[in-house]
């Protein structure tokens, strides 16, 4: 699949707002923690990756009932659904000068993940959380996400490299008052 960004402008891919929020003191200090056991901007990334996926939990898994969408606040309470894992992966990404985009897959609901540029292209990574049945890995290579669209069942990946979340996802999350409640708003299309 052919990844098309939103935008040409690579900077809006580096660009801090009110969701990735990488100029939040949270978010910077995570990053200079991590940035310390990098050799490179390709191990910094995988670091941080991993530090999401494994560190932040996610909130329907582990039973959670908050909903968290800005990247200072999951990295701050430890929780979050996809969207907002995400966001504080993008958010660390571009703390250290990685592009990185949002990108979504389409199940019965929409699917949350990021896409890093390294070499000249961009490499989608799903920070979700692993599980049984779910085995994401960071990779520049062949894609390693923790789920894979069957097209027979009208599932979908998205194409599209977003520089800050979708509407409909930054809608449904801010409007939550629970996981719970979320969970029966949840996008099923972009």
């Amino acid at each position: 699949m052919e990844l098309i960004q939103e935008t040409s402008d690579l900077s809006a891919y580096l660009a801090a707002d009110e969701v990735v929020d990488h100029d939040h003191p949270r978010v910077r200090e995570v990053a200079a923690r991590l940035a310390k056991e990098a050799d490179d901007s390709y191990v910094y990334a995988r670091l941080a990756f991993e530090f999401v996926r494994d560190t932040i939990a996610h909130s329907q898994d582990s039973g959670d009932p908050r909903v968290t969408w800005r990247a200072s606040d999951v990295l701050e309470q430890g929780t979050g659904i996809c969207y907002a894992k995400a966001h504080a992966l993008a958010a660390l990404l571009r703390a250290e000068d990685i592009p990185t985009a949002l990108c979504y897959q389409k199940f019965d609901v929409v699917h949350g993940l990021v896409a890093v540029r390294f070499n000249g292209a961009w490499h989608r990574q799903d920070p979700r959380g692993n599980k049984p049945g779910v085995d994401a890995q960071f990779s520049l290579g062949q894609e390693r996400l923790a789920f894979t669209p069957d097209p027979a069942s009208n599932e979908m990946d998205y194409p599209v490299l977003y520089a800050e979340p979708h509407p409909a996802v930054l809608s449904a999350l801010k409007a939550a008052p629970d996981r719970p409640y979320l969970w029966k708003t949840l996008p099923t299309a972009l």
